[in-house]
């Protein structure tokens, strides 16, 4: 028989869900015994509604770790499970738990909140694929109670499982885990996830691999989802041309890009990290990470660790000369640069990225040395390249931008000139004097000119201060005769003009407006 107070305490329970933290602590102080045990249970299950973290955490007794970058896998999953349609990229080194959050618990956290969705999970072997779906399987089996789904006893297979039917509803959710490559006739996904496509190096390496890889992306995963469906892609960056790689380059404004390397190396980390600070310092301090990058070598570092291909050098640039004399970011503050200059290449050429326009700034110290400082490289319209180049200037107070003159006659200058002049109109030049151009006719002649530049690489006079993976990779990899690359072009115009003494006449020597004035 119900007791008077049983009607209140359900009335409580039901107010109980729609108060924040603070107010639910106050109300279990004060409970009895009996109610605080109602009130635990229900605790238990807001926390496992929030998150796969959350929950792994419910189910582990607080044994699963979580950590400031899993709680990024953890919003794209609760956006998702929102009802959000969500492209997610997620690059991070490995022991660093992006499989185990993103490819057991986020399922299985998401199988428990849309019990009637299915999801689908591909790797690049059949075997590790199946390992993940055998794990949030018996995940289902030991935890039905506490979940509020269960296993459809018909239909449990490690690689293909089904869920019951919530009470009131005919549709069974479930998953389905299959090896890249393989056949997915007559499945299809509400979630979709591809957990490390290629096996390794060599995998990725070979180009009949990566198309292979590419096709069955486009003609049978894609193909398989349902409507309003999310994807989740886990690539290690074997090679600048896998499977994140072309989807980036057919289509970037798809994604979202949880980039997340173990040693923060860009002003716009993901996590607000300083350049160099590690990913999970609790487990891999910079020490350790250093130990790690010694042991495996620079390409291993660059693609497992900091999620950036680096392709094998062979041409003009050695690794070894760019390398063995980086500045770090922070010890720019202590060079004081006697010219600073920003150099744009904006021709293309007739290479496959014939829009990405070449932006680099460097500077130059009385003593001779050279600094490359910024890569701002991209793809950009005439409409927008033009304001890129000054707001550099602007950033770097830079005497002279460098431009090509190839294939516009005076169209660069004229671009330059109007940006500046806009720029100026909007109080945003911080009352600096514009820049000098500089025109140079370049397309020919690539290696007179990128050579001279490579030695002085050699000789260890150019420092690059910070890590510029997309330029260093061109450099390493061009050899005399190729078509040559826009960032690499921007570079060496850049530092041409900051290294031929002969060039000062249009710097140093014949300014008369004293734009060089605090500078040695």
């Amino acid at each position: 028989m119900a007791t008077a107070t049983e009607p209140r305490q359900a009335q409580l329970l039901t107010r109980y869900l729609t108060l924040g933290r603070e107010q639910r602590h106050a109300i279990a102080v004060q409970a009895s015994p009996e109610l605080r045990g109602r009130l635990a249970v229900i605790e238990r299950q807001m926390a496992m509604d929030r998150s796969p973290g959350a929950m792994a955490a419910v189910l582990t007794d607080g044994r699963e770790k979580q950590a400031r970058h899993l709680a990024l896998i953890d919003d794209a999953f609760a956006r998702i499970a929102a009802g959000e349609k969500l492209q997610v990229m997620l690059t991070m080194p490995p022991r660093h738990g992006k499989s185990q959050r993103a490819s057991r618990w986020g399922p299985l956290w998401y199988l428990r909140r849309h019990p009637t969705h299915r999801v689908m999970l591909a790797s690049y072997g059949a075997d590790l694929a199946d390992d993940h779906g055998r794990w949030v399987r018996d995940q289902l089996r030991e935890n039905a109670d506490v979940l509020g789904i269960s296993l459809n006893p018909a239909s449990h297979a490690a690689n293909r499982f089904d869920l019951e039917a919530p009470r009131g509803s005919s549709v069974r959710g479930g998953m389905v885990t299959a090896g890249v490559g393989g056949g997915l006739t007559g499945k299809g996904f509400n979630l979709g996830v591809i957990d490390d496509p290629f096996k390794g190096h060599d995998d990725a390496s070979s180009p009949a691999q990566r198309e292979r890889v590419w096709e069955w992306y486009r003609s049978v995963f894609f193909t398989r989802r349902a409507p309003g469906a999310s994807i989740i892609v886990i690539n290690t960056r074997w090679h600048e041309d896998d499977l994140s790689g072309r989807l980036l380059a057919h289509e970037p404004h798809r994604w979202l890009q949880i980039d997340l390397p173990a040693l923060a190396d860009s002003p716009d980390d993901a996590l607000g990290r300083p350049i160099g600070e590690p990913l999970w310092p609790d487990q891999y301090d910079a020490a350790e990470l250093a130990d790690t990058r010694e042991s495996v070598g620079e390409r291993v570092w660059y693609a497992l660790y900091q999620q950036k291909p680096r392709p094998l050098e062979g041409g003009v640039w050695k690794w070894a000369w760019i390398t063995g004399h980086r500045f770090k970011p922070e010890a720019w503050i202590g060079i004081n640069p006697t010219r600073v200059v920003v150099a744009v290449d904006h021709a293309g050429g007739d290479s496959m990225r014939n829009d990405e326009v070449g932006l680099v700034c460097a500077a130059r110290t009385a003593e001779g040395d050279m600094y490359v400082l910024d890569d701002r490289s991209r793809t950009m319209g005439a409409d927008t390249w033009g304001i890129e180049v000054c707001k550099l200037a602007i950033d770097r107070q830079a005497d002279a931008i460098i431009v090509e003159n190839n294939f516009g006659g005076d169209m660069a200058r004229q671009i330059v000139t109007q940006a500046w002049q806009g720029l100026a109109r909007d109080g945003e030049t911080r009352g600096l004097l514009m820049p000098s151009i500089i025109e140079v006719h370049a397309k020919q002649g690539k290696r007179l000119r990128a050579e001279p530049i490579a030695q002085l690489y050699s000789r260890g006079l150019v420092h690059h201060v910070g890590e510029f993976t997309e330029l260093e990779g061109q450099m390493v990899t061009w050899l005399p005769g190729m078509d040559s690359p826009d960032r690499m072009d921007a570079a060496v115009h850049a530092l041409t003009e900051l290294a031929d003494p002969t060039q000062q006449g249009l710097g140093t020597s014949h300014y008369t407006d004293r734009r060089l004035t605090g500078r040695r």
